[in-house]
């Protein structure tokens, strides 16, 4: 089978289908692990998820009739709940992209957790239809992960990986302070 006509068996979205899968199980687990390791994974993982979905093979969608989808707004709040309970005080940042910014002298504040629960919203969609089978389905799946990520979740999961960067880099040693404190106790 050509690649060509059949974009789901493409190199770029199997890859894509891994790292996808491997974020949802990692974000699943949060909280499982202290913040340094929690923070340390997040900052090599989502730049990797960036790279595979930029690479998705680029398909228009025809119309998500008749898809379903698998994560609930209770599956989602249970995601940002842990996340946002894991970071703490780390959870919110100013967002500098946010549309309000253009009209408004004051900094909007957001949330990692809510970006992280949105990318795997999608994410976890997007693997759910991708394990059907059926081809008509991973290929519309493909498409509408791929429009998802250029219009919205790619600038997500950019801003969380910033607000990120920030706790892993220039907090490094309060972290590790704080994962051997909890280890002592």
């Amino acid at each position: 089978m050509e690649t060509e006509n059949h974009p789901i068996y493409d190199r770029n979205t199997i890859e894509f289908v891994t790292v996808a899968l491997e974020y949802c199980a990692f974000i699943e687990k949060a909280g499982e692990t202290g913040l340094l390791d929690f923070v340390d994974k997040a900052t090599k993982l989502l730049p990797l998820l960036y790279l595979k979905a930029s690479l998705l093979p680029d398909i228009e969608p025809e119309g998500d009739a008749g898809l379903e989808w698998t994560v609930t707004e209770e599956i989602y709040e249970s995601v940002r709940t842990r996340v946002a309970g894991l970071l703490g005080e780390r959870d919110s940042y100013l967002d500098t992209f946010h549309m309000d910014m253009r009209y408004s002298d004051t900094p909007i504040a957001a949330f990692i957790s809510e970006n992280l629960a949105d990318i795997y919203q999608n994410t976890g969609d997007f693997v759910a239809l991708f394990r059907q089978g059926n081809e008509e389905v991973a290929r519309e799946a493909v498409a509408l992960c791929r429009a998802t990520f250029r219009d919205y979740w790619g600038q997500q999961l950019l801003n969380a990986l910033k607000a990120l960067h920030a706790i892993r880099y220039n907090e490094e040693e309060e972290l590790i302070q704080n994962d051997e404190d909890e280890t002592i106790e």
